[in-house]
């Protein structure tokens, strides 16, 4: 199984003003295509040149920093542009919303820590809210292209440009 770029579900300029399209264009076309790239050259002729990037990140420790980074980079930034799109995100509702609640106090709260994760990974990382093995929601953040174990309910890329506000 090769793995390929997914297409963005929406126009590169379709974030703006929060995000622009050329850097749309640069992390999308160049950084999130480079991961592919890199991922297929590290699988093949391995036996996991035919699992699905979700597979290989099930057991990512298993393999080799290549496969690791550029496994979980891929993997990440897929789900990240699926997660984001023009009229989308803000304050959640209902269960969502009640657990933040329930975990960090309020909305505003849960925004302050987040950020906190985020700005807080020296280089580059993600910040993950998730849903742990007891169910109770907890913020993470994790280095380079690796990844939070639990349901992931959010993510965003820790870069200035892409730290929730």
């Amino acid at each position: 199984m090769a793995f390929t770029l997914p297409p963005l579900p929406y126009a590169f300029n379709a974030l703006e003003p929060h995000i622009d399209a050329r850097t749309m264009e640069i992390h999308h076309g160049k950084h999130h295509n480079a991961y592919v790239t890199n991922l297929n050259n590290a699988v093949n002729g391995t036996p996991a040149e035919s699992l699905s990037v979700e597979e290989i990140c099930k057991n990512i420790s298993k393999y080799p920093v290549a496969v690791r980074n550029n496994g979980g980079g891929h993997y990440n930034h897929s789900l990240f542009w699926s997660i984001m799109g023009p009229n989308a995100g803000g304050q959640p509702t209902g269960k969502l919303m009640e657990a933040i609640q329930s975990a960090f106090g309020s909305f505003d709260d849960f925004k302050t820590k987040f950020n906190a994760a985020a700005t807080g990974r020296f280089g580059s990382g993600w910040a993950w809210l998730i849903k742990d093995d007891s169910g109770k929601l907890v913020i993470s953040s994790t280095p380079n292209q690796e990844f939070s174990v639990g349901v992931i309910l959010s993510v965003y890329s820790i870069l200035p440009i892409l730290t929730m506000s």
